[in-house]
């Protein structure tokens, strides 16, 4: 990317960074394809009544850092009541929470759960592989939260709690908002905490880098069984084209999807991995180190679950799974893979906080049965160390894999309730 004279001396009198994502070129360009892609959506309704269990309302928020943003809201009826921020993961959406929000509504709070940049009813993203990343990256993620809450009338909230990707957003919105988000709840992804800028360097120059020997993908492509690692599968270009249409069809893939990461697939049992070298990384069920000859809808399908257990599925009905298939359908898998493709894109303004602790109360809730606590070795012990000063502690529930909320949603209520009353 060239720079123009006027554009260095913006840049390198501070506000470079926050200028050149918004007058580029590039972002001009980004900004109508997400026009584009919204037009393409059309006027979406709220989700129908008879979709949401009792107390529960969809609608709308306009205006929104870009963004009209479908909501899902329970505990709304009476004024003044503490607020809770709820946000989901992938391939998931605000409905993912419908199990829970109404527990945390009973319980006296107004609960806010958004289908996220890039997920379901909300419009104004962009969705080309190839459209305006800069939108996804964390910080940005924030501001939609912050936005958000705002647009409600808050000035700060009872708590933030992120599930799966949600988790390291909601732990940015502590980080970069103390003020607003006064306590976290992580669920089934750990964070490790802030990136770090190189320290005392000017007598000590920092040691280089001599590491010999090929990266983790070469590693894994290298084992006996070549594999490969799922967030590399899901920054490529044929991620969204094999999920969203693969060969089993969108209702059979989501299907499966759900199980073999829940509590119901037996081939769940995790264990804490002792480094990232490829060995200890394919200890891991296939739909995290792939096969490295596979899609995810290809990997997925070898563990479609029987009638029989779709039919004792209580958690997740086929009526239920119907939301997700059409909200899906309609949008495609891009906007949230695009998460895994950002992830480095605003690594130098994430530095701006590096050494940073979240210093409210802070706690993580996952299931015994999901491998999510343990996908990144090291980073639950230093979410409960280091990055967390304020921790309350870990709760592990029996019975459920990475869909807590949803698969034992009165155990994570109880957790969360807890936490939130002794805050």
């Amino acid at each position: 990317m060239s720079m123009s004279r006027r554009e260095l001396l913006i840049y390198f009198c501070g506000i470079g960074p926050t200028f050149l994502l918004t007058s580029h070129p590039f972002h001009a360009k980004a900004q109508d394809t997400a026009a584009g892609h919204s037009g393409r959506l059309g006027d979406l309704e709220p989700l129908a009544a008879d979709l949401l269990p009792t107390g529960i309302r969809s609608r709308f928020v306009r205006g929104i850092n870009g963004l009209n943003i479908h909501v899902l809201e329970a505990g709304f009826e009476s004024p003044d009541r503490p607020a809770l921020l709820l946000l989901h993961g992938f391939p998931d959406l605000a409905y993912g929470w419908r199990h829970l929000m109404p527990k945390l509504a009973e319980a006296g709070y107004h609960v806010i759960a958004p289908d996220q940049r890039g997920y379901g009813r909300t419009t104004g993203w962009d969705a080309d592989y190839d459209g305006d990343l800069a939108s996804f990256r964390r910080l940005n993620l924030v501001r939609d939260a912050l936005g958000l809450v705002h647009a409600f009338g808050y000035e700060s909230l009872a708590g933030v709690i992120g599930h799966d990707f949600g988790s390291p957003i909601a732990a940015w919105c502590a980080v970069a908002r103390p003020d607003v988000f006064r306590t976290v709840t992580l669920m089934s992804a750990p964070y490790g905490g802030t990136p770090s800028i190189p320290f005392d360097t000017v007598n000590h120059p920092a040691k280089e880098d001599n590491t010999d020997g090929p990266g983790l993908a070469d590693q894994l492509a290298a084992l006996p069984r070549p594999r490969k690692h799922y967030q590399n599968y899901y920054s490529s270009r044929q991620a969204n084209e094999n999920i969203w249409h693969p060969p089993q069809g969108l209702h059979d893939f989501l299907r499966a999807y759900y199980h073999v990461k829940s509590g119901d697939w037996g081939g769940n049992h995790p264990v804490p991995l002792s480094s990232r070298r490829a060995a200890q990384m394919a200890r891991m069920p296939t739909y995290y180190i792939m096969e490295l000859d596979k899609g995810m809808a290809e990997t997925v399908a070898e563990h479609m679950p029987t009638p029989e257990e779709i039919a004792s599925n209580n958690w997740l009905t086929d009526n239920e799974l119907s939301v997700y298939v059409t909200e899906f359908e309609r949008t495609g898998f891009q906007g949230g893979l695009n998460w895994y493709r950002a992830g480095g894109f605003g690594r130098a303004e994430q530095q701006i906080f590096a050494r940073r602790t979240i210093d409210q109360p802070s706690i993580y809730i996952a299931g015994s049965q999901d491998w999510g606590s343990y996908q990144s070795p090291g980073a639950l012990e230093q979410m409960q160390n280091e990055a967390c000063t304020d921790f309350r502690g870990i709760h592990m529930i029996d019975g459920a894999g990475h869909w807590v909320q949803q698969e034992k949603p009165d155990e994570t209520a109880r957790q969360l309730l807890d936490f939130l009353r002794d805050t």
